[in-house]
């Protein structure tokens, strides 16, 4: 670097030695990655991907372009509120939306100043007022029900203050956890709360962080009053879908479909340019009220898969530590090994309630047509329906932390408190 006077970020045309053959690349140098094997010069190539060249294989480095210092933008030449339009915040937890890269470090940090959301989608300020806001930046695995809450109060202060809507920007692992907190949490709800997410960064070509955005953006300024998520609706730039936060799930690990609503229809479509279509007629609209938190949750709660074999001391573990619940991804209809059920006996008679689900996630789980269902309704376990595992979690959380009653327990897990159970199962909503 210093030999042939190049910077990070200086855009550069390499030529390197292989054999009888020069391969010329082209793009942005950035620092060096620090497991690569010697000494190599990393570059970003025009198609968003990194490469790594051997110093040595080195035959001649050509400066194409220098790299800036960054423009310093005054606040207000950035961000100018504009009259008539709506007024939504952005509040920023970590992940990988509305991010940019940082050719100094290589790192993608979220953009939630001011001055970087109108550099990185400027869309955005033609639709609304924005008012964006990070409350945290962490990694979407490392968020937990302490920051449900945080985030929950942020959006009904924002409501509350005359926003007329809240868009909140998360890591797409565990956003559907999030989202279903919110939905429990978030009570007398009057306005959109919209939860988005990105699955690639904004510096790939192919990144979806821009059009998410904006379309959420659309979708929490529009006639609408409920939590969701909005996220790509097919793997092109054409239209994205609102999920109802109860109902959707990350169903790939990187497409940019990748949520899919399960036993449930999409609210809504929207598309970039402002047009949405809503695809049911059963949500919830916009209207006045104030809204409240109610985050009272029960943390020592636990979610366990059943797979062959399983032995029973794993539902002691969690009686022996003290749960207070227990929420079981069965097989099929909802079913765990016979060897299992006296253990789960044990657990409802200790006072931990323990819930029911299905890892076929699709359909119902129903524990009336096998005898192990039945087993299993004897020793006190609570079939949740067509919840999905994570949604029930929250809510077994939630209701926990309300009651400790066993018919109270059953009652709350048993009322649709936000579309989190479908009244009847539907056919049309099978993933194909």
């Amino acid at each position: 670097m210093k030999e042939k006077d190049l910077s990070l970020g200086d855009r550069i045309s390499v030529v390197k030695r292989e054999g009888d053959r020069r391969i010329r690349y082209t793009g942005i140098i950035m620092p060096p990655y620090e497991l690569s094997p010697g000494e190599t010069l990393t570059i970003k190539l025009d198609n968003g991907y990194n490469v790594g060249i051997r110093i040595d294989l080195i035959e001649s480095v050509e400066i194409v372009e220098r790299t800036r210092p960054k423009e310093e933008v005054a606040f207000k030449e950035v961000l100018p509120r504009k009259e008539g339009l709506p007024g939504v915040t952005i509040i920023g937890t970590g992940g990988t939306i509305a991010s940019k890269i940082d050719y100094k470090t290589g790192a993608v940090h979220a953009a939630f100043t001011a001055e970087e959301l109108a550099r990185a989608v400027p869309e955005i300020f033609e639709i609304a007022n924005i008012t964006p806001k990070l409350l945290m930046n962490i990694m979407s695995e490392d968020m937990r029900p302490e920051y449900w809450r945080r985030i929950a109060h942020e959006v009904a202060s924002a409501l509350n203050s005359g926003e007329d809507g809240v868009v909140i920007a998360h890591g797409t692992d565990t956003l559907a956890y999030t989202s279903a907190a919110l939905s429990f949490m978030l009570r007398n709800l009057t306005k959109p709360v919209i939860l988005v997410g990105s699955q690639r960064s904004s510096d790939r070509p192919s990144s979806d962080s821009a059009i998410n955005l904006i379309c959420s953006v659309r979708m929490a300024t529009a006639d609408f009053g409920e939590v969701a998520i909005v996220m790509h609706g097919e793997t092109s730039d054409t239209y994205c879908l609102a999920h109802r936060g109860t109902k959707a799930r990350k169903m790939h690990t990187s497409r940019r479909d990748a949520f899919r609503s399960i036993n449930d229809v999409p609210i809504a479509k929207i598309w970039p340019n402002g047009e949405i279509e809503f695809l049911r007629k059963d949500y919830k609209k916009r209207s006045d009220g104030e809204v409240w938190v109610d985050g009272k949750m029960e943390e020592k709660v636990g979610l366990l898969k059943v797979v062959p074999g399983m032995s029973a001391e794993l539902v002691d573990f969690f009686v022996d530590k003290g749960y207070k619940g227990l929420v079981i991804e069965g097989t099929g209809l909802g079913h765990t090994p016979n060897d299992v059920i006296p253990a789960i006996e044990r657990a409802t008679q200790e006072g931990v309630t323990v819930c029911m689900t299905s890892q076929c996630l699709y359909g119902r789980v129903n524990l009336n047509v096998y005898s192990t269902g039945r087993k299993l309704l004897k020793a006190g376990v609570i079939p949740c329906e067509d919840m999905l595992p994570e949604t029930a979690y929250v809510k077994l959380m939630w209701v926990l932390g309300h009651t400790d009653d066993p018919e109270e327990v059953r009652k709350m897990m048993l009322t649709n408190y936000a579309g989190e159970i479908t009244p009847y199962t539907r056919f049309d909503t099978y993933l194909r």
